[in-house]
């Protein structure tokens, strides 16, 4: 099939995701009709370089791939951030990694950066990963020359834990990422002090949408 076949083999086709709104932010499965702006926000060397998997340079051949796979395995669910008006601003979701905690993860287009969205679509992440899916535990990781999102995982409550040593694909290198975690017992304590924002969900069964970046 290409990736502009619509009709995905079972191995391929997506399970539905929840819609999750926060103050400012709608976090959704992504959709065959964002390739061009996910294409367009990624496709910069700042993003790339502190992330593990995304290439440099992203067209949109690298989009319209990722969003035929996304959501398509049940170790990984892939959100894409949008404001309350619609657009796409990044993206975030959460993968398992064996028998580690799952990872959560995450990325902005440079032009929204400092503006707070990072953190709140973060949180409803979370809350969506101890409430629905019930995890125990998250984990997270920031390059240690990246204190903007070392600061995003701080604020929603992540503990620091060490320093890894982890393969960057855009830089064909590896770099030390600081590693962080988060107990769900934690983030319970914090919620119920009312110092994390909370997220509603909107539709629990967002329909499954074509394809994945």
């Amino acid at each position: 099939m290409t990736l502009l076949d619509r009709s995905a083999p079972e191995s391929l086709r997506q399970r539905s995701v929840p819609v999750l709104a926060t103050e400012r932010l709608i976090l959704r499965a992504p959709c065959f009709e964002d390739a061009g702006t996910v294409a367009a926000l990624a496709n910069d060397r700042r993003i790339a370089e502190n992330t593990l998997r995304i290439p440099h340079p992203y067209g949109l051949a690298d989009a319209q791939s990722f969003i035929t796979a996304a959501n398509a395995s049940d170790g990984e669910i892939v959100f894409l951030i949008a404001t309350r008006g619609g657009s796409v601003i990044g993206g975030c979701g959460i993968a398992r990694l064996g028998e580690q905690p799952p990872e959560i993860g995450y990325w902005l287009g440079v032009p929204f950066w400092g503006q707070g969205y990072a953190s709140e679509a973060v949180r409803a992440v979370i809350d969506y990963a101890f409430g629905d899916l019930g995890y125990d535990a998250l984990a997270g990781g920031a390059r240690v020359s990246n204190p903007a999102s070392r600061r995003v995982l701080e604020k929603c409550g992540f503990q620091w834990t060490g320093v890894g040593l982890y393969r960057i694909r855009a830089l064909a290198a590896s770099a030390p990422v600081d590693r962080f975690r988060l107990e769900r017992r934690r983030w319970a304590i914090a919620r119920e002090d009312g110092h994390e924002d909370g997220h509603e969900v909107l539709c629990s069964k967002a329909g499954a949408s074509l394809s994945r970046v």
